[in-house]
């Protein structure tokens, strides 16, 4: 055999079924191509024409100067792009078999071939009808545009070299055509493109002595084979609202308008994007697409085996059969369907690509994703060699011993062994994963009829399970059995409601108690389940998503068993429930840079597709503020979290979200009259001092330093915007409630003051100065977000306010007086103490700090930095201001008000307890009370 892998020369004619003796360590030097009984008949047929292609890689451009050359010599429209279809394939197989080159290279020439012919065939066409009838034309008079949209493998870009094309034919507006040039001959627009369709068919699906272009298939459009061939962008909005079924959304994923090609350079389809966004991604997490899945992909196994019964040589199909390429496609696809309505970053039509996408949400571990993604190059690429020897749409390994040992050598083993074990691990690997997702395979036994077939429990009577509960929660499902609404589910919800309660029923049995991983009340938590479920059982998402995901629904139950709060949490935030999904959430702690650049990259994602509205982003926001704060809370209850951190991570969310939402809110200001804002943001009390808890207000305070004349009215908008941002309530809640009264002149003040002027105020600087109780707030504030240089001229502000010399007589008389003001509000009976408000309560050792750092920091500067009053304590102590051992003892009383504060919120009791609980902390809050203040 000759080393040369000229294509067309005559010493390739001679190798007609001869194989390579030499192992694929020389595949470079060996024309492996030649084997392939399509590229000989290629070479026979069109040795003249091979030239006409460029050098390299096949790409549209080289298509292109092709194709022109064949039809300035006299071909044909269709002739022309059946012979550069014939000189394509044969670049590709001597590339791939004999240069190694990468897969990309294969599927993009055969996408670039399939848009390019499909272009050049809807020019042709819609020119001859244009000639007959006139242009089709809208209500306005503009023209109506044929959008040819590709679907599956064209769509994603990932052409294999003897696929099919599956596509679906749209047009924009309906109307009817110009006509002649004496207006007769019109046409609807519908009949128009219907004839146009035709003709486009004929150009690259026909067969002739040149072979075809593409097979075409058009079984994926509005209602399949008996639907019309094309149809309008309306009727099309409306099939998806009425008819669309659940695996039409997998296939509408990947689809892309692919020609013409002046409708995609110009961007005149992007109508389309708006009507299939919403119908392949739901708002909500969508678990019910499982079962949808579960039973095309059960169809398509039930076909693969008809076809391969009693030809057992069919079961090795690398595409349909077990561990194939179809499997990591829905995979794929599953995970993307069922997230991609809130990460929009997950939405991409590639395999490769999404895979990766999923890696990086930590919806899949990398070492997954990047086994899967070798394991789907490796079957593309036997795919690929499994069509280069007859160019027939076969997925199925050979059965001839030549044909298979040249399929083994082209993939670069010496023999077939090496590479059927190696096919073995990628499909046994494969296969596990795809189970793994559905749950396993659960046989049809061939009364499916494209259903799922329910056992006969299933649709037994929530009643039955009865006797099986526990008393309590048998008479709140006793009451579902009678309620309508309930009755009105349909059979599948029902069937997945029972399932539900029977599996929650096998949880009560375990026993309560109050060790790690136990649960103290498991009847508590089945009846918060209960009234958490009822109102959202029309909303079957949810109990898809329990039902698929067993593990989600136990976490769930131990976490409303644990405190009353994050039940109510989950009612007015149903979607974070699948948070719970991840194995690693309970381990980790909120990481402010990775949730930064997660919202980052979807606000870019929504970008890139048109969805980057107000109302979207405000959406995106709270859902991720939501979903964090349900996992400190997952955490905190779950015991892997002290207080402090709890704050600590609320703190640093909250800082985040402001940082995020300030810098998306500005674009959307009007009259801006500069890229980026000069302002800044101040936290105060809980926020500046970072000992946030669940549902804390925000007290903040708004700055700028611009000079601008505009600046003013600029930034008192942006505000108004920024904080209508945080607090109005959309479908998915609120994020914060604002305080902003500690502005200067609080709320007589202005919404937003210039740097200087609050410089002023706060520096007695002027007729308009600062009251010591802000004094007091500014011992706990903190730079929240603006730049570098204003938050240094902040904090030299803040120190000078606390190092300035005071008369501490007068100081401790006003603070004294404020401690008294505000107990009065908030008076606690005298055979109670109150964590908080009581005497020896928390409240006394933020006063006793506040005085100890306004009159002390000039002399004891490392009382400035504010790190929270339990260091501040312990520093005081350190520098002599109190006696030895009562600031560490105030310390530590004040950690456990914190704790016993914190939980008794979870749990939503009062915070008041009877003495003598607490005496010690009291005690010790008591005497630094004295120590401080005599």
């Amino acid at each position: 055999m000759t080393a040369s892998i000229q294509r067309g020369s005559a010493e390739a004619d001679t190798s007609v079924n001869q194989l390579p003796a030499t192992p694929s360590t020389e595949a470079t030097e060996v024309a492996f191509s030649s084997y392939s009984r399509f590229v000989q008949r290629l070479r026979r047929r069109y040795a003249a024409e091979l030239a006409l292609l460029s050098p390299g890689a096949p790409r549209r451009e080289s298509m292109s100067k092709a194709y022109e050359a064949l039809r300035e010599r006299g071909d044909g429209v269709g002739d022309a792009l059946r012979i550069v279809r014939q000189l394509v394939m044969e670049r590709l197989v001597t590339l791939d078999c004999d240069a190694k080159a990468p897969l990309a290279v294969v599927t993009t020439a055969v996408t670039e071939l399939a848009e390019f012919a499909l272009d050049v065939a809807c020019r042709d066409a819609c020119q001859e009808l244009d000639a007959v009838h006139g242009a089709p034309l809208g209500p306005e008079g503009q023209r109506a545009q044929l959008w040819v949209v590709g679907m599956g493998k064209l769509g994603a870009r990932e052409l294999n070299v003897s696929s099919d094309i599956d596509l679906i034919y749209l047009y924009d507006l309906d109307g009817e055509t110009r006509g002649d040039a004496d207006g007769r001959s019109r046409l609807s627009n519908q009949e128009y493109f219907s004839r146009a369709v035709k003709r486009i068919y004929a150009l690259v699906g026909d067969i002739t002595e040149h072979g075809f272009v593409f097979r075409v298939d058009l079984a994926l459009r509005p209602n399949g084979n008996s639907g019309p061939s094309v149809v309008s962008l309306d009727a099309l909005e409306e099939y998806f609202q009425v008819q669309g079924r659940e695996w039409e959304r997998f296939a509408w994923m990947k689809s892309r308008v692919v020609a013409p090609r002046d409708v995609v350079s110009e961007g005149l389809a992007q109508g389309l994007r708006a009507t299939v966004l919403p119908f392949v991604f739901r708002r909500y997490l969508d678990y019910s697409v499982f079962d949808s899945l579960r039973t095309l992909h059960r169809q398509i196994r039930e076909q693969s085996a008809r076809r391969s019964a009693g030809r057992p040589e069919r079961a090795n199909d690398v595409k349909l059969s077990r561990g194939g390429i179809r499997e990591i496609e829905f995979t794929v696809q599953l995970l993307q369907v069922v997230r991609g309505g809130q990460f929009p970053e997950l939405r991409t039509r590639p395999t490769l690509d999404a895979l990766q996408r999923l890696a990086r949400a930590g919806l899949m571990p990398q070492e997954t994703a990047d086994t899967l993604a070798a394991a789907y190059e490796f079957l593309r690429r036997v795919e690929h060699r499994i069509q280069y020897l007859d160019d027939q749409q076969t997925h199925v390994l050979p059965v001839a011993d030549d044909d298979l040992r040249w399929v083994a050598q082209t993939m670069g083993y010496a023999s077939c062994c090496p590479f059927l074990e190696q096919l073995d691990t990628h499909r046994e690997f494969v296969a596990q994963e795809f189970d793994k997702l559905l749950g396993g395979e659960k046989p049809c036994n061939g009364k499916c009829n494209g259903k799922k077939a329910a056992a006969p429990t299933d649709l037994a009577d929530l009643a039955d399970l009865l006797d099986d509960l526990p008393p309590a929660f048998a008479d709140r499902i006793r009451n579902w059995c009678e309620q309508p609404r309930v009755l009105a589910l349909r059979e599948e919800t029902r069937a997945r409601l029972r399932q539900l309660v029977q599996r929650t029923g096998h949880w009560l049995k375990e026993p309560d108690g109050d060790g790690p991983g136990q649960t103290p009340r498991h009847v508590d938590a089945a009846l918060r389940w209960a009234d958490w479920i009822e109102p959202l059982l029309r909303r079957e998402s949810y109990l898809a998503l329990l039902v698929e995901r067993p593990a989600v629904q136990e976490r769930l139950l131990r976490l409303l068993g644990a405190a009353k709060w994050p039940a109510r949490y989950l009612m007015q935030h149903p979607g974070v429930i699948d948070e719970l999904a991840s194995d690693e959430m309970l381990s980790g702690r909120f990481m402010a840079a990775e949730f930064e650049r997660e919202l980052e990259a979807r606000h870019a994602s929504l970008s890139r597709t048109g969805e980057a509205d107000e109302e979207r982003l405000l959406n995106l926001l709270r859902h991720a503020h939501h979903a964090e704060v349900f996992r400190t809370l997952a955490r905190d209850v779950d015991g892997r979290l002290t207080v402090e951190q709890v704050a600590d991570d609320l703190s640093a969310l909250a800082d985040t979200t402001l940082r995020v939402t300030a810098h998306w809110c500005w674009p959307h200001v009007r009259n801006r009259h500069r890229e980026l804002p000069q302002f800044a943001i101040i936290g105060y009390g809980k926020l500046g001092g970072k000992e946030l808890g669940y549902g804390s207000d925000l007290d903040i305070v708004f700055v700028y330093e611009d000079d601008d004349e505009r600046a003013g009215e600029v930034y008192a908008a942006y505000v108004r915007k920024l904080i209508n941002w945080l607090t109005v309530k959309t479908r998915e809640g609120d994020l914060f409630e604002i305080d902003t009264a500690l502005r200067p002149n609080g709320n007589s003040g202005l919404l937003t003051t210039s740097f200087e002027a609050y410089e002023r105020y706060q520096l007695g600087r002027g007729s308009n100065t600062a009251w010591t109780w802000e004094h007091q707030a500014m011992t706990r504030a903190r730079f929240v977000l603006g730049s570098t240089a204003l938050g240094t001229r902040f904090d030299q502000v803040r120190e000078a306010v606390l190092v300035a010399p005071r008369d501490r007589e007068a100081l401790k008389a006003e603070i004294i007086a404020m401690r008294n003001k505000l107990r009065g509000a908030r008076p606690v009976k005298a055979d109670r103490f109150d964590v908080k408000h009581s005497p020896g309560g928390m409240v006394d050792a933020e006063f006793a700090v506040q005085f100890l750092v306004l009159s002390a920091s000039g002399e004891h500067p490392e009382l400035i930095p504010n790190v929270g009053n339990i260091a501040l304590l312990l520093r005081a102590e350190e520098a002599g201001l109190l006696p030895e051992g009562v600031g560490r003892k105030a310390a530590a009383a004040y950690r456990e008000l914190r704790r016993v504060q914190h939980r008794a919120r979870l749990n939503e009791e009062p915070t008041q307890v009877t003495p003598p609980a607490l005496a010690a902390e009291r005690d010790a809050m008591l005497a630094l009370w004295k120590a401080v203040f005599g």
